[in-house]
């Protein structure tokens, strides 16, 4: 049987998780993998990236959400952070479109689609659904999972003050009532995919919002430059 929790390192969110697959009586996601790999199928990303999003981040460092659906299908994309890719990929469309909407809002302007340099700033890059199949876009929703990423949205939401959810389509915005708003700022807007994006998306300004508010807790502003890690000032 797939084990779960195998590639967790990230050792702040182990007795969250643990405890959520224990208490979780309507599923069984150790099984559904298991029996989707039993038969053949491909399934991004790889299960070395699964909980890459909460081993990049630990709990106590946490001061912004990024909140994705699932990873993307296609071959070569899927990274374990929700909305990034490699930085040698072409920009997937709503990539693309997040780009756009910093350049707008901050005047930063990203090539590069690798996302992990926000990461190391305390933005955590968290899919609700952390696997898919090949081709078949939401094919393990339901599965799990969510039960899984909603005790890590109510454990942070509870354990930190002053961060902030960003909450990118109705799918996303769902999740709102896992956080307290006393503590935390939530940011909602339209999907930045192609179909949604000039419905509320283009023209949100999150990305300024956010930083504003983490400058009001007394906390650092989030660099959005997609540059190198070693360029990050953290100063």
């Amino acid at each position: 049987m797939v084990s779960i929790l195998s590639t967790l390192t990230g050792t702040t969110w182990h007795d969250i998780l643990q405890t959520a697959l224990t208490e979780d009586s309507k599923h069984d996601l150790p099984a559904f993998l298991q029996g989707e790999l039993d038969a053949g199928k491909t399934v991004y990303p790889d299960q070395k990236f699964w909980f890459r999003a909460l081993n990049d981040v630990s709990i106590d460092d946490v001061n912004v959400i990024i909140l994705g659906q699932d990873p993307y299908h296609s071959e070569g994309l899927a990274q374990g952070l929700s909305f990034s890719v490699a930085g040698s990929t072409k920009l997937p469309p709503s990539l693309r479109n997040i780009f756009k909407e910093i350049q707008s809002d901050t005047g930063i302007n990203n090539e590069n689609g690798d996302l992990s340099v926000w990461s190391v700033q305390g933005v955590l890059l968290l899919n609700a659904v952390l696997t898919v199949e090949a081709g078949k876009a939401g094919s393990h929703a339901k599965k799990g999972w969510e039960t899984l990423t909603d005790a890590i949205i109510a454990a942070i939401s509870e354990r930190r003050s002053g961060c902030v959810f960003m909450l990118w389509g109705g799918y996303a915005e769902s999740k709102r009532v896992l956080i307290d708003e006393l503590r935390h700022l939530v940011l909602t807007a339209a999907h930045p995919s192609p179909l949604s994006a000039y419905r509320g998306w283009f023209g949100c300004r999150h990305f300024s919002a956010a930083n504003h508010f983490l400058s009001e807790q007394g906390k650092q502003p989030i660099d959005w430059a997609t540059r190198p890690v070693a360029q990050i000032s953290l100063l």
